[in-house]
């Protein structure tokens, strides 16, 4: 199986949030070959990681045996070095990966979760993320709650309403986006301490590597964090100096299902638990399905409505299907 072209663009639906969730957050990229299987994957980069694709990556990819996903996966990495290793180039391989795993699972007539040495239908918990408060509707539509707190004040309040609303039991976690410091981290993780979050998200910037280890050595509620990192590599030290308590990749960012698996694999090892970003979104399904031991699937974009296929949250599981691939078809309009 031949690949014959690799075509990148990036489908915009009409409720698309106007920032760079849509800017730079997904492209779609389709794969052709000289068989008639075509695969499907959604990156990152806006139309800087389409502009990487088509620039960049397709003459690589193109000629090559299709299969040979691993192979590729180094090849664009390193034809990527010199302005990539993260960001916007590894976002743009992403969509590339996870095509090419699409046309892997088509192939072989078999879904991914199935190539991953998992089974279609085993039921996945999942949480719905919201911002600083649980609406009503939502509480019997899933396991879990994530609050993306915004305003430091009402940051405890927030937490402790949240916790009221879910019960005792149900996992609660908050996420800061980045926006803390380690004063602020810690005083508000023993103030909430009793409401027994699961997890407190990127507290700090992605870089600041010694701030989350003093968070390992002193914070009383556990650390998450890693969807703003990229490949394998890039995750080796928050796995070795155990950073993060939770790791959270997003596959169509880090690139794609081939390094996600090895994520998974280097967690394990530490004995680390692993929460994809948008875990729910079908590109990460799969992985979860097979792959995790505490499985936990976040809910994904509400706007990305050209990606048909998408399995539905049921009485807040979610369960893979047994479509070749990851089982989608892309729709022309949003």
């Amino acid at each position: 199986m031949i690949v014959t072209d690799v075509k990148a663009t990036q489908p915009i639906a009409q409720n698309s949030p106007n920032d760079w969730r849509t800017s730079l957050g997904q492209i779609l990229v389709t794969i052709e070959t000289d068989e008639e299987f075509i695969g499907h994957g959604v990156g990152g980069g806006g139309l800087a990681g389409a502009h990487v694709v088509q620039t960049v990556l397709r003459d690589l990819v193109i000629g090559k045996n299709a299969d040979e996903i691993e192979s590729i996966w180094h090849q664009m990495y390193q034809a990527t070095l010199p302005f990539g290793r993260k960001g916007i180039a590894i976002m743009a391989l992403s969509g590339v990966d996870l095509a090419l795993w699409d046309l892997r699972g088509k192939a072989q007539q078999k879904p991914i979760v199935e190539l991953l040495g998992g089974t279609v239908g085993k039921p996945i918990p999942t949480y719905a993320t919201v911002w600083n408060e649980i609406p009503a509707h939502m509480l019997d539509e899933h396991h879990a709650f994530k609050l993306h707190v915004e305003e430091l004040d009402s940051v405890v309040d927030a937490v402790w309403r949240a916790r009221e609303a879910i019960g005792p039991d149900r996992p609660l976690m908050i996420d800061a986006w980045m926006r803390w410091d380690l004063e602020t981290t810690l005083r508000i993780a023993k103030e909430c301490e009793e409401a027994r979050l699961d997890w407190i998200e990127e507290p700090l910037p992605p870089d600041d590597l010694e701030g989350y280890a003093h968070l390992r050595d002193h914070c009383p509620v556990p650390i998450a964090g890693g969807e703003h990192e990229f490949t394998a590599n890039g995750f080796k030290e928050l796995i070795n100096r155990r950073l993060h308590s939770v790791l959270q990749p997003d596959v169509c960012w880090c690139g794609g299902l081939t390094e996600l698996i090895k994520i998974y694999e280097m967690a394990r090892s530490a004995g680390l638990r692993v929460c994809p970003h948008r875990g729910a979104e079908i590109w990460s399904l799969h992985a979860i399905a097979a792959l995790d031991e505490q499985p936990l699937a976040e809910s994904g974009r509400p706007w990305m409505t050209w990606v048909g296929g998408q399995p539905s949250i049921i009485e807040g599981n979610i369960t893979t299907h047994n479509s070749p691939g990851f089982g989608v078809a892309i729709r022309t309009e949003g």
